[in-house]
């Protein structure tokens, strides 16, 4: 956990990060507490972790990763709203914008931005979230200012588009290497309830059967990471 010192608390904006790679948190604790407005006050590596300091803490923003080891960043979002929580939220992924933006944004958080931006954008959504405002890159926001108004959109993740969160959730995990009870231990289900999301899933991606979704969900998995 990060402190800094209690002169700082009430000069700055408050900032909490939630990543469960260390490198990640160490970089982005180094670019933040470099401004002279923000200053990083707490950390945590699982979503567990966010849900019981925040409410302590009460930063001004959070900063969370999408793919955490104990659930996804979506599912962290939401379980905050539902306890009332509300720390505005900048997501950071790996992840395509074009696939999970409008997914954040429906949960509840405030801005997106992919990992492999420059790192001065994340201070400049940052400080455009304290504002009040929403982050999204000029591309998504014409995206989704077309889909508002009407105009047909499309893109090449469209069936990706049709799973809901949770069964994304999963896809993503099945394509980490975890087996049907890691996943079940992991979100607190039944296995017989990640069985039927596993079918929900095959269906609408159009595959054939295990072996598919496995190789498919790998497939994507790895394109996200070297994207």
């Amino acid at each position: 956990m990060v402190k800094p010192p209690p002169s700082t608390l009430h000069s700055k904006s408050r900032i909490f990060l939630v990543d469960d790679h260390p490198i990640v948190r160490q970089g982005l604790v180094q670019l933040i507490n470099e401004e002279p407005d923000l200053v990083v006050c707490g950390e945590a590596s699982e979503a567990s972790q966010a849900l019981e300091a925040l409410p302590t803490l009460k930063p001004d923003l959070a900063v969370v990763d999408l793919s955490l080891a104990d659930t996804d960043g979506v599912s962290l979002i939401k379980n905050l709203r539902l306890q009332a929580h509300r720390t505005p939220i900048l997501v950071l992924s790996m992840h395509k914008e074009s696939l999970y933006a409008e997914r954040v944004l429906r949960a509840g958080g405030k801005g997106y931005l992919m990992k492999r931006e420059p790192p001065e954008l994340v201070v400049v959504a940052i400080r455009k979230i304290l504002k009040g405002e929403i982050y999204l890159s000029e591309q998504m926001s014409s995206q989704l200012l077309e889909q508002f108004t009407d105009r047909p959109v499309r893109t090449a993740v469209s069936a990706m588009q049709s799973l809901s969160d949770r069964e994304l959730a999963i896809f993503e995990l099945i394509g980490s290497g975890h087996a049907t009870r890691q996943i079940a231990d992991a979100l607190h289900l039944s296995i017989k309830t990640i069985e039927s999301y596993r079918e929900h899933i095959k269906e609408k991606l159009s595959l054939q059967n295990a072996t598919e979704l496995v190789q498919h969900a790998f497939e994507w998995v790895r394109s996200a990471s070297e994207a």
